[in-house]
């Protein structure tokens, strides 16, 4: 081969790569358009113009969550057809983009999601959004989504800036009927719902009815620089917050994020985590509410989903068991209750999640309490302080009883069942967490 007809092929090789780059590049410019949803959707359909493409960069976290908990009552037939939903949900952390998932697991029929939206709330206790941050939801690249009765669904990303310590609207709009209605029932915060299609409204003048629920809407993922993995807190209604002061965000979880934000901007070593609130009032770790499916799903039938589920998670924070003790009609044995925590300790260990366990809190003066359920709380919580459970322990009970009489919480921390925590109860849960314990990763065994 002459020196000539070298450089013409070495010319035309250069031509093919270059040619197949800007074709290569084009093709992943078309399909970012819509959203990296990295997983496929229900639906296809048109892609509209989304200028709120998503960012590349960072890591996707948890940055809110409430387990879908049951059927809301009264909403069999028709659902909320007609009716857009805005849940406010708040994050502790803040990201680049976000996506969510919407869930229709008690619905007995398909749940067709005509319109979504996410939008920064213009402040606290409103149902009105930041200005310009009004961002259509798609799924798949498209606007609308049929939702399986059973089943749910992860939009696609959409590029909007979260600022750390917000409130997000997150809207719906289901044209067609549809129920029963997913819901979580003690949200602890307040909602708002209008009439019609008003999923894009900025100024939320038309939201006039409020709703202490969260509907459909199970989980928010943030795309964040600040953050590396999630803590999913995994219990009962001690976790759900039940208590707590509405639209103040004063459950332990929420404190506790914002005690390790405070700390790792202090300079301290610790990992830098989300917490996201899998708290479902009522539940218990061996049986199930009523209905098909059930209502308040027992802690190990829904730990897969509610756990294992979310996104990147690296540690999971147990407390469950009082209402095992409490509703059991006959008295509840100790060796089951402790035999359930470790299944669910085994399930995260095959998962690579390191799990930390809370010691059972008292309850006497709860209408609920007898001295033989005291003597098996007592038990139950010998056999977590002797590290025979978990990872770590977090000892709930020590940092609430009262020191005068350890079968019941202390005063200020008692928010007067004599069993649910004070929102200065929620805040000492969380400083009695050791954040140190959040270091490291599951044992290889146990």
């Amino acid at each position: 081969m002459t020196r000539r007809h070298g450089y013409a092929l070495l010319s035309a090789i250069i031509a093919l790569v270059v040619g197949l780059s800007a074709a290569i590049y084009a093709g992943a410019a078309a399909k970012d358009d819509g959203g990296d949803t990295g997983r496929s959707s229900l639906t296809r359909g048109g892609r509209p113009h989304n200028s709120a493409a998503p960012a590349s960069t960072g890591t996707w976290v948890g940055a809110w969550s409430a387990s879908p908990a049951g059927a809301e009552p009264g909403t069999e037939t028709e659902g909320y057809a007609g009716r857009s939903l805005r849940n406010v949900v708040h994050t502790a952390i803040g990201g680049t983009s976000a996506r969510v998932t919407l869930s229709n697991l008690y619905g007995q029929s398909a749940l067709t999601i005509g319109h979504a939206t996410i939008a920064v709330a213009a402040g606290s206790g409103t149902a009105s959004a930041a200005p310009t941050t009004m961002r259509r939801l798609t799924f798949d690249g498209a606007t609308a989504v049929v939702v399986p009765a059973g089943q749910q669904v992860l939009s696609d990303a959409v590029r909007i800036l979260v600022p750390h310590d917000s409130d997000l609207l997150v809207t719906t709009y289901s044209p067609t009927p549809s129920g029963p209605v997913t819901y979580h029932p003690h949200a602890r915060q307040l909602s708002y719902l209008a009439e019609g299609d008003l999923t894009e409204d900025v100024t939320g003048a038309a939201y006039t009815e409020q709703t202490p629920y969260w509907r459909y809407l199970t989980s928010l993922d943030v795309l964040s620089n600040d953050s590396d993995g999630t803590v999913v807190a995994f219990g009962d209604s001690l976790t759900d917050g039940i208590t707590s002061t509405v639209n103040t965000n004063r459950r332990w979880t929420d404190v506790l994020s914002e005690r390790l934000r405070t700390a790792i901007e202090s300079g301290r070593d610790l990992p830098r985590y989300s917490v996201v609130n899998e708290g479902i009032s009522g539940n218990q770790i061996l049986a199930d509410g009523l209905g098909r499916p059930a209502d308040n799903q027992n802690g190990l039938g829904r730990f897969p989903r509610d756990v294992l589920g979310r996104t990147n998670v690296k540690v999971v924070v147990i407390d469950l068991g009082v209402n095992d003790i409490l509703r059991n009609p006959r008295l509840a044995d100790p060796d089951k209750i402790t035999g359930g925590l470790r299944a669910l300790v085994g399930q995260a260990h095959a998962r690579g999640i390191k799990v930390i366990g809370a010691t059972l809190m008292p309850f006497q003066g709860h209408r609920g309490y007898t001295p033989a359920r005291e003597s098996v709380r007592q038990q139950v919580n010998a056999v977590i302080r002797a590290g025979k459970v978990f990872d770590e322990v977090v000892d709930f009970d020590r940092a609430l009883r009262d020191p005068f009489d350890p079968r019941r919480l202390r005063p200020e921390y008692d928010s007067g069942d004599h069993l649910h925590p004070s929102d200065k109860g929620y805040a000492r849960m969380a400083s009695a967490f050791d954040l140190n314990s959040l270091k490291g990763s599951a044992p290889a065994e146990l």
